[in-house]
């Protein structure tokens, strides 16, 4: 009998979920944007207080993994059994949770089989001033640093084929520096309202 995926070891689940980095698809904002529109239509929109594309599938141009990543940012006072429970039923699958402070991670386009054609990273988290969209503004602004992330990326690759948590860890002081760059330059840009 073939082991379900939360059954599975880090080690088991890297095997079967490399990473794969891959040139820019102009289709990812499409896969965005028709994922942006299910969670619309499905979840309860007095709970959502921002949704964004983030990652390096929102910057043309830039060598990624052949994931779409979304920041979905619900308000304070979301109730967020209810809301875990409307994302199963439209197939976010919960990978992660942490309560201080409050981070969901979701996946969808993971199978017994390895990646779907689509696969996605929904990050949950209650509205705020968040890295990941000063990084990817940065990035999109400034093509000297995006040029440099894609080689850093390749270069890690190398070593981390198999262990995306070491290869996560690895790009962090790169990603952190940049991003505290992109907070100085657009400051303020993203604090709630």
């Amino acid at each position: 009998m073939q082991k379900q995926l939360s059954e599975m070891s880090l080690e088991e689940l890297w095997a079967l979920f490399p990473i794969v980095l891959r040139a820019h698809n102009p289709k990812y904002s499409e896969w965005y944007e028709s994922e942006k529109q299910s969670i619309l239509r499905n979840i309860n929109a007095d709970n959502i207080a921002r949704i964004n594309h983030i990652g390096s599938s929102a910057v043309a141009g830039l060598i990624s993994k052949p994931t779409v990543d979304i920041l979905l940012e619900v308000v304070n006072d979301c109730d967020i059994l209810r809301f875990i429970d409307d994302l199963a039923i439209i197939g976010w699958r919960l990978m992660n949770k942490e309560n201080e402070p409050m981070k969901l991670s979701f996946n969808k386009g993971y199978t017994l089989n390895g990646f779907a054609d689509k696969v996605y990273h929904l990050h949950v988290r209650y509205s705020g001033d968040w890295d990941e969209l000063y990084f990817r503004d940065y990035l999109i602004e400034h093509v000297d640093v995006s040029n440099e992330y894609s080689k850093l990326k390749l270069d890690l690759l190398k070593e981390f084929k198999h262990d995306r948590d070491g290869y996560t860890k690895a790009k962090s002081e790169f990603i952190l520096k940049h991003s505290e760059m992109a907070k100085r330059e657009f400051q303020g840009k993203y604090k709630s309202r």
